[in-house]
């Protein structure tokens, strides 16, 4: 970890510049019940169940000693 570090440290070359990546997978649900409405003393009650309805990776590409970055979806 201490290497990965240090690359950190490093001050800015031109030719090799630092570029860091990081990813996200996103599962998107749809609500397969309608939400009962509070009323007034009550709260918001709705079901846990949902219906998968696919999944997205977001993907950030970043280049931190220049303050440059760029999102992939």
């Amino acid at each position: 970890m201490e290497d990965v570090l240090d690359v950190y440290k490093r001050s800015y070359d031109e030719t090799y510049p630092l570029i860091c990546m990081d990813e996200s997978s996103k599962q998107h649900i749809k609500e397969t019940r309608q939400p009962i409405v509070a009323i007034p003393g009550t709260v918001e009650k709705y079901d846990t169940g949902y219906e998968r309805n696919g999944v997205s990776n977001r993907f950030m590409f970043f280049e931190p000693l220049e303050g440059v970055r760029r999102e992939v979806v």
